[in-house]
Parts: C-alpha cells; structure tokens; sequence
C-alpha cells in the first residue's frame, strides 16, 4: 500500500485548480496524508478533502 503525504495545494493544483483561490494559505499549506497516493485521487475525493480541512481550520475560530 502506497501512503504519501502532498500538501492540500498540490491536490488541488492537480485535480481541481479552480477552487485554488477560494482557499486560505494556511488550508492550502496543509498536509494530507493519502492512503493510495495522489494519483489514486478523484474528483469527488478532493472535494471531500477540501471540506474537512475547511472544517479543520475553523475548529478555533471566533465569529462575531
């Protein structure tokens, strides 16, 4: 089994970079641990990634 840690900028350059502004450098610097490798990613994949280091980000954050 293939695992490899890419930062969440480089899933997103590869798979879908039209969500690459929409994210925050810290998001976008985030490393994620992949069980198959990046090649063995999908698009839905990405998407479910993005959202949970979204959520992940957040978990501290204050709102007014």
């Amino acid at each position: 089994m293939l695992v490899e840690t890419v930062k969440l900028s480089r899933i997103v350059m590869k798979l879908s970079p039209q969500l690459y502004p929409f994210l925050t450098s810290s998001e976008l610097n985030s490393e994620i641990v992949l069980q198959y490798g990046i090649e063995a990613l999908q698009a839905q994949d990405v998407m479910e990634i993005i959202q949970f280091s979204i959520s992940e980000h957040q978990k501290d954050a204050l709102f007014h």
